[in-house]
């Protein structure tokens, strides 16, 4: 393929219609974060009592865990067939939950209905895995906003997913798992034909008209995710809807999903024009290093005798802020401070969702469609505004990411004690609180950890660390949430249990409370450990701002 080729208006808008795709990818991919939506159907069908009921969700979560086995297949498989084994482990997975639900088989053993929640919870890290290292490599300069937009829609995909069904299929269940495994496959079969990686030029002068190009488009992309999380938040907030109002409603979002489309459409109108400036663009790709380092001559003169007598060669612990292999980061204290303070972030904001229903139920409230709903949107707010906001702190500041982590904790720890309090209201800002803070537990630890340790063994750094979600699930869901909701819980006539009232999750709220305090102690000691390391990538962002904005453009 040439150059010439790489540059042209339909190469351009290959790339965005891919990045399209992935965008509607990331909005069906969040299905791990509805079984709230369907939980209460299982328990009282297979008869479970709440702890049950928790380690099922808990081998949803624990999916999850082999999450690394996508991250080693995305340097081996291409991308479509990445995308083609999440759809059809997801098809299958809440496929049979969705046979189990409607009653159309027998509810199957136990042992049975855990490997088919593992795999429904596995398929999305497939999908997750294709869409995001190939939308990284795509958009090499703009790793930032396409982490966020990305992320952003995972967050979405709950409300979307769960206000649909309401406005469609009056909050069925069997429907509501029959979407789960129906739409996403059918999603990333089309996206399976349009998602594909582009190579990107080595000339300047391209690349700075490319990369203000992207940020434009970005923009755009940001402002109907924004725009799209509003419509949610309506909808769920104006009460009951009519059969007309809710298919307006349905029919408005699909639109607004697919507005996104105008980006590659006007990429290949734009591009068009200036295709003929490309003609002389090097095919090749750009590494850029967070952090720049000057080698001294001494140094190179070093590394030449290295290479005479590599049997003295004495290999340096990397610093941190270096590239760092899983063996090497495991052996540092900031990793462990890393994986422990994200556990007890979305470890008890997982727990909360898990049970939301029962929450719900024991608070009172018939239907808890909406609370899932709220966390989903307000969970979207938290990784969209803080990727921006900790981004512009850094190069205004050089305030560290793990401050915001920080922040986060302790104010998802004041939404556990609204929530244990159990005032009339009380469970509509605990979950709004969680859903933010959870967000921007997500969000922000996904950069810190590639500032700290490099990105050239990030993916499999990443997956070690989302081995928090399992986890977490397992130890505040599964254990803590399971055990003490049962003590308080009064036995069913089917062999169940169930619980009414606020003291069933106070308990469980207060220690989890004291668990996000924990992990603030944590992040401020990481704060205080990565000042240093904030300083530089500050001092170098702002340098290599500083000599981009000095160096004329040539038209």
């Amino acid at each position: 393929m040439g150059v010439h080729e790489l540059s042209s208006p339909t190469s351009s808008s290959r790339k965005w219609l891919g990045f399209v795709t992935a965008v509607w990818v990331q909005a069906i991919s969040g299905n791990n974060y509805t079984f709230s939506n369907y939980s209460d159907a299982l328990k009282s069908l297979m008869a479970l009592t709440q702890l049950q009921l928790n380690n099922l969700s808990v081998a949803k979560d624990v999916g999850k865990a082999f999450g690394i086995l996508a991250g080693l297949a995305s340097d081996r498989l291409p991308t479509p067939v990445i995308l083609l084994i999440g759809s059809i482990e997801g098809f299958i997975g809440y496929g049979v939950q969705w046979l189990v639900v409607s009653q159309k088989i027998q509810p199957l053993p136990y042992w049975q209905m855990c490997i088919f929640m593992c795999m429904g919870g596995n398929s999305t890290t497939w999908m997750n895995t294709a869409v995001l290292v190939t939308c990284m490599r795509n958009f090499r300069k703009n790793r930032g906003p396409v982490s966020g937009i990305l992320k952003g829609y995972v967050g979405l995909s709950t409300a979307i997913f769960t206000d649909i069904c309401s406005a469609l299929f009056s909050d069925s269940p069997a429907n509501f798992l029959l979407m789960l495994a129906v739409v996403p496959a059918c999603v990333c079969l089309f996206a399976i034909i349009f998602l594909r990686e582009v190579p990107e030029t080595q000339n300047t002068t391209t690349n700075s008209v490319q990369e203000k190009q992207e940020s434009y488009y970005f923009q755009v992309f940001n402002g109907v995710a924004v725009i799209v999380a509003v419509y949610l938040l309506a909808f769920d907030t104006t009460g009951n809807h009519g059969k007309v109002i809710s298919v307006v409603f349905a029919c408005g979002l699909l639109f607004l999903l697919a507005s996104p489309l105008s980006v590659p459409l006007y990429s290949v109108l734009h591009n068009w024009t200036r295709s003929k400036l490309n003609k002389d663009v090097e095919e090749g790709q750009v590494h850029e290093p967070l952090i720049q380092e000057v080698v001294a001559p001494e140094t190179v003169q070093e590394n030449a005798v290295e290479l005479v007598e590599p049997s003295i060669e004495i290999k340096r612990r990397p610093s941190i802020g270096e590239d760092h292999t899983i063996l090497e980061a495991v052996q540092t204290l900031d990793f462990w401070v890393l994986f422990v303070s994200f556990l007890c972030g979305v470890g008890t904001g997982l727990a909360v969702m898990n049970n939301m229903g029962q929450i719900g139920l024991a608070l009172g409230y018939t239907d808890v469609s909406i609370f899932v709903s709220l966390m989903s949107i307000f969970g979207f707010f938290g990784r969209i505004g803080s990727g921006s906001i900790s981004e512009y702190f850094l190069k205004k500041a050089a305030t560290p990411r793990p401050f915001w982590n920080a922040a986060s904790q302790i104010l998802m720890a004041v939404g556990y004690v609204v929530m244990a309090i159990a005032l009339p209201g009380s469970l509509y800002i605990g979950a709004i609180i969680v859903g933010i803070c959870y967000g921007v537990r997500l969000a922000v630890t996904v950069p810190t950890a590639s500032e700290l340790f490099g990105l050239k063994y990030y993916g499999l750094i990443y997956n070690v660390l989302i081995l928090n979600l399992p986890l977490g699930s397992f130890l505040f869901s599964g254990l803590l949430a399971g055990f003490l909701y049962d003590a308080e819980a009064t036995t069913t006539a089917g062999g169940g249990n169930t619980c009414i009232g606020a003291h069933c999750y106070r308990l469980v709220f207060a220690i989890m409370a004291i668990a996000c305090v924990v992990g603030f102690g944590l992040d401020v000691f990481l704060v205080l450990r990565t000042k240093s390391l904030y300083s530089k990538i500050h001092a170098n962002k702002k340098s290599r701002k500083s000599a981009v904005d000095s160096k004329p453009i040539k038209g």
